[in-house]
């Protein structure tokens, strides 16, 4: 496995910290519980931490309070600036060596995007042992990294399938051993599953399911919810738990679940076969989720290329960001998960918009009823790349009916909540000090937000490109964004002048 060679003191160590004091001075702040923003604020790093947040109107003795952020700190002048909680991937996966040149690639693209913590859902390309090393160094502020939160992906090592409830739970700690902070599920026959998830709670381990059609006749969403299950990842297990006069989805007879160009096909008709929003099914689907306190974590943005393959393949990152080996695997190819335009058209995509609005429509109910609603990306598939796919989330949460303030919220505290990081995702004094700062309002545009930034036309008629994180400080340690996206940039250079190959083709 390759480890990040990006060790403080050597050249690729950007990262800055934790600085003794630090005042971000003048700032407006979004602290990501919800609640409005407020400004000018002056807020005050401090080993590692919010040592205070000092606003008029939310500070009684200002006089005292300003005194006391100056002295002794480094203060930096930043009017018109927001500053958010760090970004939480809740769905995330660090670059195998077919997705990437190396794991920093992954890293600084998600540092670059003011991701601080992310949730490494089934260590599939490097495996337990390794991602879990890659935590501790992330943790240590050995690599420049976010912190990585790693779940196991369910019987990874075994060349076999689990013949006992017994094995299964021997498996789990076994994985705890290796440091996995918790389990991905993809289905399980259901004794199995159910004694694996029981053993991982018992252990303090979170879990996740991709609901994987295979088990879906016996077990869906609200099945392992029931058993308790932390999050649901995509949409799989959700229409299932709803059908109301049929078992199984209405596979046509040539159906293979191994073509995956059947697979998606289908799946984006999947929630055209539930009653729909308003039908008793519906509502009580969603209420029994809520009260069961399982979290949806539905990474819209993996599958948006289904909706509309020309405009995925065109996103304008592409040309600057991809890696040779990121683009290569997004190409159609049945031996690569994910890259199965072979023939995608007309009639699947059509499917599929209708498709997102059912499920946006469920999410946006889920969350209303209050429900925990996280954001993830999947990032490294369907040309999907790390960093910016969080961002299009954002972006899809928005399409789905949430507030600005609400799609904040569930990248930053909600994550942190489904994550089991209880000191960081909201801006307050005492919490560790992870936090972006931008010199653009994103609850006017989430598209700032991307590390390409947004083309704007300004009041003399000129084009620029605006936005872009400025600053990303992980537990006080303060990287440079906009130098993390140049070392990407100059990184997949090379490797384009390596491969001789050219750039992708974006308008």
């Amino acid at each position: 496995m390759r480890l990040s060679q990006n060790v403080p003191g050597t050249a690729g160590s950007i990262g800055k910290g934790p600085r003794k004091r630090l005042v971000l001075r003048g700032v407006t702040v979004i602290d990501g519980t919800g609640a409005p923003p407020y400004g000018p604020a002056d807020v005050v790093l401090e080993g590692g931490r919010i040592s205070a947040i000092v606003s008029p109107g939310r500070n009684t003795d200002m006089t005292q309070a300003g005194q006391r952020t100056v002295a002794g700190a480094d203060v930096w002048e930043l009017p018109g600036h927001y500053v958010l909680p760090g970004l939480i991937d809740a769905h995330a996966h660090i670059a195998a060596s077919e997705q990437g040149p190396d794991a920093d690639y992954s890293y600084r693209l998600w540092l670059g995007h003011g991701i601080t913590s992310v949730r490494e859902t089934g260590c599939l390309g490097n495996g337990t042992a390794f991602t879990a090393r890659e935590a501790r160094r992330a943790a240590a502020n050995e690599i420049t990294a976010p912190r990585i939160t790693p779940y196991a992906a369910f019987g990874a090592g075994r060349t076999e399938p689990f013949r006992t409830p017994r094995d299964a739970e021997a498996w789990v700690a076994e994985q705890a051993g290796l440091g996995a902070a918790g389990i991905k599920f993809f289905g399980a026959p259901p004794t199995i599953f159910r004694a694996a998830l029981t053993e991982a709670g018992r252990l303090g381990l979170g879990s996740a399911c991709h609901h994987a059609s295979s088990e879906l006749p016996r077990i869906n969403a609200l099945t392992t919810a029931r058993w308790g299950l932390g999050s649901i990842e995509h949409g799989y297990g959700l229409p299932e738990a709803m059908f109301t006069d049929h078992r199984v989805q209405r596979f046509p007879s040539t159906y293979n679940y191994n073509n995956e160009h059947d697979r998606f096909a289908q799946l984006g008709r999947l929630w055209q076969e539930t009653a729909g929003p308003g039908s008793r099914v519906w509502d009580d689907t969603l209420d029994e989720l809520v009260s069961l306190g399982t979290a949806l974590d539905p990474t819209f943005v993996i599958y948006t290329a289904a909706r509309d393959a020309a405009r995925a393949r065109g996103r304008e990152y592409h040309r600057d960001y991809s890696a040779p080996q990121s683009w290569e695997f997004y190409q159609p190819n049945p031996a690569n998960h994910g890259s199965f335009f072979y023939n995608w058209g007309t009639e699947e995509e059509v499917a599929w918009k209708d498709n997102y609005r059912l499920w946006m429509a469920f999410v946006r109910d889920f969350h209303q009823r209050g429900g925990l609603l996280t954001t993830g990306s999947d990032a490294g598939f369907i040309y999907n790349l790390y960093g910016f796919g969080l961002v299009e989330e954002m972006e899809l949460l928005r399409e789905a009916g949430l507030h600005p303030l609400e799609i904040i919220q569930c990248a930053t505290a909600n994550g942190a909540r489904l994550l089991g990081l209880e000191d960081t995702g909201t801006l307050e004094p005492g919490k560790t000090a992870d936090l972006l700062v931008i010199a653009e309002n994103p609850l006017a545009n989430l598209k700032v937000l991307y590390g390409h930034g947004h083309l704007r036309m300004g009041d003399a008629g000129s084009l620029a490109r605006v936005g872009g994180v400025r600053h990303t400080i992980k537990g006080g340690v303060v990287f440079d964004a906009v130098n993390l996206r140049s070392l990407v940039r100059d990184q997949v250079a090379a490797e384009r002048e390596r491969r001789a190959v050219p750039a992708p083709f974006t308008p």
